[in-house]
């Protein structure tokens, strides 16, 4: 019997979504709402130790819509966020959408160059960023782009009377040339703005692609895609009363903001908010509240698993847990169980199907490929098609590596102005996802690898993932990552970047016969380098890019 037989989650909505939710509330603003008028006096927010009300987060998403209006903002115009994961981040979504725009998501480790680029290809007319932010990076990039309104904010804003530790070095640093944020929201309190109508085709948010493959691009994530895959998630994880999200996902990617932030607004569960990643703080938090429920990075959960604090926390409510992005290797999630008691679920997706696409069905443990070693990434959530095919866009049987390609409710129709990557990623509104992968007879999905990220060692293909599985294995490493880097005989040849757990020692021969020993000749790596943290992007996915870079051009070097 599949896994399709098996579970109640794999239902086909006839309309796309189930029937509590209506047609015309296809809205993420009106799903906030809902929520807001059903739970008025409960937290919508918990920063670190100091609750915000949905009522509190209501009133003060109407004055600052109220005050953007009064400065020129219309519908259709675009408001940029540029801060950490803070509470001013959904704040400046929300008052976007209740004056009829479209929020852009910046990344806050972004420098002038790359927040520049953004900024001109979304055309954001307002941007809401942090004060630090400000006078470090955008004061130099705002007067080159057509933005005509700069709101600054500050971390220590929305605090209780305790400054936490990890904002100890934190000062206000008001630009006299910008509006304030809170003095912005009380000028203008008490307002209600005029809000057009939204409909799910209208975009809620641009969220850039990481420029992996060329300049980024801004997929358009609509109301419907938003509000959608917002319900995926309260199905598929479960989410339930009395959940409590932790807020770890950066906000500015698509997962913070689907499986953190309007998952919050649909069912309610608060986020916990903690303004930048940092392990020991994490679980100390996760204590405090009783934290239920996060989807994060494997980075993550290794980072937590690792910290030195683990011991000491009662952990006892958090076990829902899911991870996506990269794909995990099954003695990862065996480790991390075995420390804190949390099966970790894989999901999978990307910012152009607004967060998943796959996920592991709630009361599951996916499967693992007998001949890979590869943890399956789930099946496809409900009203979701996926096709696995070859370079010539054929359809694969059943065990056959080839590109995902997924259609449904969640797929942007998009990129922002870019009508011929549009029409090149995603023909017929299907999305080629670039990522390589198979199905087994039963219906559940593996991942591979990015196409581009494949090995080619004396003409035979080596899957990074499929190496770092191995090393991941050994119980020095804490992280690893693969690339193919030039060879004169073998055209690519295999190299490992890999950190290892405190503690523990491993020297480079000792490891390359580890692997040796368990894969094919032609898979093992032929040189390993250690380092003590491998780069990553804010979301916490390991850049193979930057090291592939790196090692080719030591290799060309050599040569």
């Amino acid at each position: 019997m599949s896994i399709y037989d098996e579970r109640p989650w794999l239902r086909q909505y006839p309309e796309g979504l189930p029937p509590d939710i209506e047609p015309e509330h296809r809205n993420a603003l009106v799903m906030f709402r809902q929520t807001a008028q059903r739970i008025p006096d409960e937290p919508m927010i918990h920063y670190f130790e100091t609750p915000l009300t949905f009522r509190e987060v209501d009133e003060i998403t109407d004055a600052l819509a109220v005050a953007l209006q009064e400065q020129g903002f219309r519908p259709g115009d675009r408001l940029a966020v540029y801060t950490q994961n803070v509470p001013q981040f959904p704040i400046a979504m929300l008052a976007a959408w209740k004056a009829g725009g479209i929020m852009v998501s910046l990344n806050p480790m972004l420098r002038e160059k790359e927040v520049r680029t953004i900024l001109d290809d979304s055309g954001a007319r307002v941007l809401v960023t942090l004060e630090s932010l400000w006078d470090d990076v955008a004061r130099q990039v705002v007067p080159e782009t057509e933005v005509e309104s700069v709101i600054t904010t500050s971390e220590l804003d929305f605090l209780g009377d305790e400054t936490p530790a990890v904002l100890a070095g934190s000062r206000r640093s008001r630009d006299e040339s910008t509006s304030d944020l809170m003095e912005l929201v009380e000028a203008h309190r008490g307002r209600t703005p005029e809000t057009p109508d939204l409909g799910p085709d209208d975009v809620a948010f641009l969220v850039y692609t990481s420029g992996t493959t060329g300049p980024p691009k801004g997929a358009m994530n609509t109301h419907g895609n938003v509000v959608f895959n917002s319900q995926a998630y309260r199905e598929w994880m479960p989410t339930e009363d009395g959940d409590v999200i932790l807020g770890v996902a950066p906000l500015f990617h698509i997962t913070g903001l689907i499986a953190h932030v309007t998952l919050g607004f649909l069912t309610g569960a608060p986020v916990v908010l903690f303004y930048r990643f940092d392990p020991d703080l994490t679980l100390e938090l996760i204590e405090r509240h009783h934290v239920t429920m996060t989807v994060a990075s494997i980075t993550v959960y290794i980072a937590l698993m690792n910290a030195k604090t683990i011991g000491q926390r009662d952990l006892s409510s958090f076990r829902k847990t899911v991870s996506g992005g990269a794909p995990i290797a099954p003695s990862t999630v065996e480790a991390f169980q075995e420390k804190v008691g949390a099966y970790i679920r894989n999901i999978y997706g990307l910012t152009e199907t607004t967060s998943p696409s796959h996920c592991t069905p709630p009361g599951t443990r996916a499967p693992v490929d007998d001949e890979s070693g590869a943890l399956s990434v789930g099946v496809p959530i409900s009203n979701t098609i996926v096709r696995v095919v070859d370079e010539q866009r054929n359809d694969l049987p059943p065990g056959e590596v080839g590109e995902f390609v997924t259609s449904g409710p969640q797929v942007v129709p998009g990129y922002w102005e870019k009508p011929e990557e549009t029409a090149n990623a995603l023909p017929g509104g299907a999305l080629h996802t670039g990522d390589v992968g198979f199905m087994d007879e039963d219906g559940w999905f593996y991942l591979v690898d990015r196409k581009k990220d494949m090995i080619v060692a004396a003409g035979y293909k080596v899957w990074p993932r499929e190496v770092e599985d191995v090393l991941y294995g050994h119980k020095a490493v804490r992280e690893a990552a693969v690339v193919g880097i030039p060879d004169p005989y073998r055209g690519e040849t295999v190299k490992a970047y890999v950190s290892l757990v405190a503690g523990e020692s491993v020297d480079e021969q000792a490891l390359i016969a580890y692997c040796k020993e368990r894969m094919a000749a032609y898979k093992y790596p032929r040189e390993i380098e250690f380092v003590d943290e491998l780069p990553k992007t804010a979301s916490g996915k390991i850049l193979r890019r930057e090291l592939r870079d790196q090692a080719t051009a030591e290799a060309t070097g050599r040569s």
